[in-house]
């Protein structure tokens, strides 16, 4: 690295970030970067309580409720699949179907006549004349 000294600010902001290591962690994770957390660490100063959740103290609450926000999508996840499944009607969906059928087989009815218009009937083929004039051989 250079000799170059930073300026107070930043060396604060690293002293501060080595106090709150969840900082680190969000921006690794790809959650926000350092320059926002520098931003708002500016604006606010490091004594608001925005900062708590930064904490080491704080990582074992924060595995815990993301444990617990985990757990709640993927029942909140079943509950809506198992309501959309009591929901359906199934006639409506046997309908759905035969629409969706009877439009496919329309569709490949289209491409197969395409393909038929495109193929060259076969054509005998004459034999060709160098010469206008037959001749023969006797």
């Amino acid at each position: 690295m250079s000799n170059k000294k930073l300026h107070p600010s930043v060396e604060k902001f690293k002293v501060f970030t080595k106090e709150h290591p969840l900082l680190i962690q969000e921006v690794r994770q790809g959650q926000k970067t350092l320059q926002e957390f520098y931003e708002d660490w500016f604006l606010l100063g490091e004594d608001d309580p925005y900062w708590e959740r930064y904490k080491e103290g704080n990582k074992i609450e924060k595995e815990a409720d993301t444990e617990k926000s985990t757990e709640k999508s993927s029942e909140n996840w079943f509950s809506q699949v198992s309501q959309f499944f009591q929901k359906m009607d199934a006639n409506q969906v046997q309908h759905h179907l035969q629409n969706l059928s009877s439009a496919i087989g329309a569709v490949q009815g289209v491409f197969s006549q395409f393909q038929s218009n495109e193929q060259p009937k076969a054509q005998p083929e004459q034999p060709v004349r160098n010469s206008p004039f037959s001749f023969r051989k006797d």
